[in-house]
């Protein structure tokens, strides 16, 4: 069975579906769950490719993360679970790589994603950090879809 099963998160609707139903699988499993954020440092560098935003913004950037993870935390703290939460640094990285990173250092066995579920032209806009994970991670992937009228 699962030990650990990591469950990278945001604010969105799709995230916190895909937390719940990773708590209802660790509970089954008796596994610890990683909860993640991942905050992108690039998108507040203003000295071109390379810069890195001073302290002060890294931190403002992190207290944000931090923030998005609360509502995660309180479902967390709920359900009596085990479990790990952080706030990961991007610096401009793709977020599957991290992601797929992250879950090997820490030894998970499997990752739980929600996704928003856009095709055609809106999945070539909006991209998708879960298809990117599924296609390269050697590690198990759960997508939970979510829809607008979910």
């Amino acid at each position: 069975m699962y030990h650990k099963i990591m469950v990278p998160v945001d604010e969105s609707a799709a995230a916190m579906r895909a937390l719940q139903e990773a708590i209802m699988l660790a509970k089954l499993c008796n596994a610890v769950l990683r909860v993640v954020n991942v905050v992108d440092l690039a998108q507040f560098s203003w000295g071109g490719v390379g810069a890195l935003p001073s302290e002060e913004v890294r931190k403002a950037v992190n207290a944000a993360g931090k923030k998005g993870l609360e509502q995660a935390e309180k479902l967390l703290e709920e359900s009596g679970m085990q479990y790990e939460i952080e706030v990961l640094e991007s610096a401009g990285d793709k977020v599957a790589d991290m992601l797929i990173q992250e879950a090997t250092e820490h030894n998970v066995d499997l990752l739980v994603m929600g996704t928003h579920g856009f095709s055609g032209f809106m999945h070539i806009l909006m991209g998708s950090v879960a298809e990117g994970v599924l296609r390269q991670s050697d590690i198990p992937v759960m997508l939970l879809r979510v829809r607008d009228d979910d």
